[in-house]
């Protein structure tokens, strides 16, 4: 999974995913809780039903190149319907794009369970004055 995120952004650019994501989640997830009040059709319930997870899935970080790849599809998708506003869609699909190539920042479920780990190694070499 390392190898899908260039690095994991700490400080301000990590700072400024994490907004970012928290973002495009809320909108993520209040357009697809939307969309499903409206009763509708079972093709589009199912994109609605993907569009909330993946926003959940960005929100924490977990799994996030899959999620923004899922967001840049759905969001294509809404795009290409021909009953939508589509700049709203646009927004989110390039957002989602973006955090398919940048993955989610330092503070993210992704960094905790796929960021890099330092490991101390004690030196079991006797130090002078040690009789062992």
């Amino acid at each position: 999974m390392r190898r899908l995120f260039w690095t994991f952004a700490p400080g301000v650019p990590g700072a400024a995913l994490l907004i970012l994501r928290i973002v495009a989640a809320a909108a993520l997830v209040s357009m697809g809780l939307g969309g499903l009040s409206t009763h509708p059709a079972p093709g589009s319930a199912t994109f609605f039903i993907l569009q909330i997870g993946a926003g959940l899935f960005l929100l924490v970080g977990l799994w996030t190149p899959l999620a923004g790849l899922v967001v840049l599809i759905i969001e294509g998708w809404h795009v290409l319907s021909p009953a939508q506003e589509p700049w709203t869609h646009i927004l989110l699909a390039t957002l989602g794009g973006a955090f398919a190539l940048l993955g989610p920042g330092a503070w993210s479920v992704d960094a905790r369970l796929f960021g890099w780990k330092r490991i101390d190694i004690r030196d079991r070499r006797p130090t002078e004055g040690s009789h062992t």
